[in-house]
């Protein structure tokens, strides 16, 4: 496997990342900018309560194929407010689909339910969504309690007691000249596992019962898949359902009543496509890295977590 300086998702010169984070209110906002012309995007939703935008034009049969950004944010559905920054940051430098009156920028967006972090009030605006657009570079991507998962929580299942930061991680993987990007925002209601399918997170010693979460609303794992490789749309969607699907390696329980799982795929065409099965394997890999990442990163600096640009 090769290793590289960036590790994280903007090892792909085809893709930035920026974040808006507010610290006090436990509350933040995260772009993936997608190369001028945009790219190839699907989407899975496979936990049952999913808050997006644009979701439904992802789909293989709809009629656009290439999106300009994808925001992922805190402030449960307050926060797809955010997206509207972004749009109008993409409009300024004279991206989107052009329909003959005004470009559009296409900017799907996914939310995670963070209000009871920090401050319930404290929501990503329209302004926080164009702050995180105009902070997207290629430098090394900041993982752990920033951006979207500054208020993410895991192991709610086990009771107040038992939660523990969850976090934004980051992982590049490239393997026999096939490269794969991934970005995570970690806050499902069930444990995140270690390599030997232990918990993270947790102090030594038996571990509380699990319990029917107080607060059904509180919980999602975001994911954000970002290949160069040539896929189609079709394309796109098999790997994004691949992607939600590791969850279930590295999340226990996953896809529970209680997330609403979503998996985004961009795909920039800038390099010729690649064996399917290697793709999705280097994917399924890096998705479990990053979820683990943004937990080990969080949990270092204990309850409010810590922000680091080291994968």
């Amino acid at each position: 496997m090769t290793l590289t300086a960036n590790a994280t998702l903007t090892a792909l010169p085809s893709f930035q990342v920026g974040h808006w984070t507010d610290p006090v209110g436990r509350t933040g906002c995260t772009v993936v900018l997608c190369p001028p012309e945009g790219a190839v995007a699907s989407a899975s939703f496979l936990g049952p309560s999913p808050g997006t935008r644009e979701g439904m034009l992802l789909a293989p049969e709809k009629a656009v194929e290439r999106v300009h950004a994808l925001l992922l944010t805190g402030g449960s559905a307050f926060g797809l407010a955010a997206a509207d920054g972004v749009m109008r940051g993409l409009e300024t430098r004279g991206r989107g689909v052009e329909t003959g009156f005004a470009r559009v920028p296409i900017v799907p967006a996914a939310v995670i339910y963070d209000l009871g972090s920090g401050d319930p009030q404290a929501r990503p605006t329209a302004e926080s969504g164009l702050a995180a657009l105009q902070a997207a570079s290629s430098a090394p991507v900041s993982c752990g309690a920033v951006g979207a998962g500054t208020g993410a929580t895991v192991s709610k299942w086990r009771g107040p007691a038992a939660t523990r930061p969850g976090g934004l991680g980051s992982v590049f993987l490239e393997e026999a000249g096939v490269g794969v990007g991934v970005l995570a925002v970690v806050n499902p209601v069930g444990d995140v596992l270690d390599e030997r399918g232990q918990p993270l997170g947790q102090p030594p010693g038996p571990l509380p019962q699990p319990q029917a979460p107080a607060t059904a609303v509180q919980n999602t794992t975001l994911l954000a898949v970002a290949t160069e490789h040539a896929l189609t749309k079709a394309e796109c969607r098999r790997l994004a359902d691949a992607a939600c699907a590791a969850l279930a390696r590295v999340i226990s329980p996953s896809h529970t009543g209680w997330d609403g799982d979503a998996a985004f795929v961009l795909s920039s065409g800038t390099r010729p496509a690649a064996d399917p099965l290697r793709l999705t394997d280097l994917t399924a890999r890096a998705v479990c890295a990053a979820v683990r990442q943004a937990v080990r990163l969080a949990a270092e600096a204990g309850p409010q977590g810590r922000t680091s640009t080291v994968p």
